[in-house]
């Protein structure tokens, strides 16, 4: 489902077209790791591939794969149990960054600059795949206990300044749906962002930050993601996750 009209599906679909050539195998190993961001909705009856896929791609080496359930669907008949309107405004914000305007679900957002549709998962592996070819930026160490969490980023040279996100992660939610596009199904959702903070700006020097624990995780969040990025929603510069 797609509330731009000025991109068609056919061209989402064409992204990552380009066949992988032999000679770049090599760097496609999974030591780089990846931030996968699955914009989802329990009112698109096109969502519940996606959500598979992101279990799947979930499993993968290095592949950090989370759920953001939007609220833009939510007058369709079913209010979406998950969603939030930061998450939508996320995705809006990515779309304004780059410049196409495009904001559909499913829509997978690949290290914060590329995207595609959630549920095609050849294009998917190409941006993931892609994105695996530069090392990140900041090498962002992460660590989560029942009292405090802790950040720590050694110093790099970045241009600008880049925002710190803290995601608490809800590893599985499972939700009957009972009216609208999907009424009657039970749909699995995997790495659920259950808040999402803007925990601190970055510049390039050394930095730890220290949160209290039960500030940033809810019930239910069993892991905490850090993600690095350049501004607010830019390309990814660092991950880390507990």
């Amino acid at each position: 489902m797609t509330l731009t009209t000025a991109t068609s599906r056919r061209s989402f679909l064409a992204l990552g077209a380009t066949a992988l050539l032999p000679s770049q195998t090599a760097l496609t190993a999974p030591s780089v790791p990846v931030l996968v961001e699955l914009f989802t909705s329990q009112g698109c009856s096109s969502c519940p591939p996606a959500d598979k896929l992101a279990a799947e791609l979930a499993q993968e080496p290095n592949t950090f794969v989370v759920s953001l359930n939007v609220d833009y669907w939510d007058y369709l008949g079913w209010r979406d149990t998950l969603a939030k309107a930061e998450y939508s405004q996320r995705q809006y914000d990515y779309a304004k960054v780059r410049g196409d305007g495009a904001v559909y679900t499913p829509q997978m957002v690949v290290n914060g600059a590329s995207h595609a549709v959630g549920s095609q998962r050849g294009a998917v592996s190409k941006l993931i795949t892609s994105s695996r070819r530069q090392a990140l930026a900041a090498n962002v160490s992460l660590s989560v206990s029942g009292k405090d969490i802790v950040v720590k980023i050694p110093p790099a040279k970045i241009s600008g300044e880049a925002t710190l996100w803290l995601m608490a992660i809800e590893p599985r939610v499972v939700q009957k749906i009972q009216r609208g596009e999907n009424s009657g199904k039970d749909i699995a959702y995997i790495n659920v962002v259950r808040n999402l903070v803007p925990a601190a700006m970055w510049n390039g020097d050394a930095y730890e930050g220290r949160w209290m624990t039960d500030a940033i995780m809810p019930a239910g969040c069993t892991s905490c993601m850090a993600v690095v990025q350049q501004d607010k929603v830019g390309p990814v510069l660092g991950l880390a996750r507990s």
